[in-house]
């Protein structure tokens, strides 16, 4: 395992990345690497590569952490103003479940596929996974 001191001297596939870039690039849903390529296919389907500079996402390995996210940021928008509304109004409790069922069912759809990207574009901007072109420690084989 090299040194964080040994960056510097790096070649170019193994400079470092910018990941606060990368991230902003992947919740916009475009590629980390260059901005300009979409990451998805289809809704939650990531594209194998970018058409535009041809980087590689079939590595990702997002798996449950873009959901927990979103619950997470979901939760903690609808909750305080669940609670907020329940005690300064007099609605009846039918309505209360049609706005924040369909509040918490929309903020949800809104939220999952940018969240999915930042964290694909995070894991692309640290070379986790399959996106360190050494190979994923986990994948070299055992010393015997």
């Amino acid at each position: 395992m090299s040194n964080w001191n040994d960056r510097a001297n790096a070649t170019p596939s193994e400079a470092p990345r910018d990941w606060k870039q990368a991230i902003g690039r992947g919740f916009r849903c475009r590629c980390p690497a260059c901005g300009e390529g979409k990451l998805f296919g289809k809704f939650l389907k990531v594209k194998p590569e970018c058409e535009k500079c041809g980087a590689e996402f079939s590595g990702h390995r997002a798996d449950d952490l873009p959901p927990y996210i979103t619950i997470m940021i979901v939760g903690h928008v609808i909750v305080p103003l669940f609670l907020v509304f329940e005690r300064s109004t007099n609605w009846p409790d039918w309505m209360h479940m049609v706005i924040w069922l369909s509040l918490t069912a929309a903020l949800t759809m809104a939220l999952i596929q940018p969240v999915k990207g930042a964290t694909i574009a995070y894991q692309w901007a640290l070379r986790l996974h399959g996106f360190d072109p050494a190979g994923d420690i986990h994948d070299m084989p055992a010393k015997s």
